[in-house]
């Protein structure tokens, strides 16, 4: 079973993607602030997550407090255990073509969409296709 990671502070989208990714047959990790997220990759960089790790990362760019979407998907890129994951922005906010340049540049994010999010076959087949061209980049030394 695939995993993919979920941040989001809006519960009916929080709840809503969860109920989709188990449609789909994905399991969900999901955290509501970026303090919680980046608590979790620094137990999985540090050996003391065991789970299944994820493929994707779902990421609001607002968050409350003080670590925002795109300073989690920093964090991820850094990971040793992570950093190849596949990294999607989300935001309700309308951002102009060099905001959205500069988001995705510094967050290493492979693509930023906007909310309302796409309708559920959509969303599925974006997802997946944004995993399939971060597999497509990793050379075959950075998969082991």
């Amino acid at each position: 079973m695939s995993t993919w990671m979920v941040v989001e502070d809006e519960p009916d989208i929080y709840e809503v993607l969860l109920a989709m990714f188990e449609m789909w047959g994905i399991e969900g990790v999901a955290f509501v602030d970026g303090e919680e997220a980046v608590a979790w990759i620094e137990d999985v960089d540090s050996g003391r997550y065991r789970g299944e790790l994820p493929e994707l990362a779902l990421l609001d760019i607002r968050l409350p407090g003080a670590i925002d979407g795109t300073m989690v998907a920093e964090r991820l890129r850094k990971s040793p255990v992570l950093g190849h994951i596949a990294i999607v922005l989300s935001t309700a906010y309308k951002l102009t073509v060099e905001e959205e340049k500069k988001i995705i540049d510094q967050a290493g994010a492979d693509k930023l969409i906007y909310k309302p999010l796409p309708k559920f076959v959509e969303l599925q087949q974006l997802l997946e296709g944004v995993i399939a061209s971060r597999r497509a980049q990793i050379s075959p030394d950075e998969k082991k």
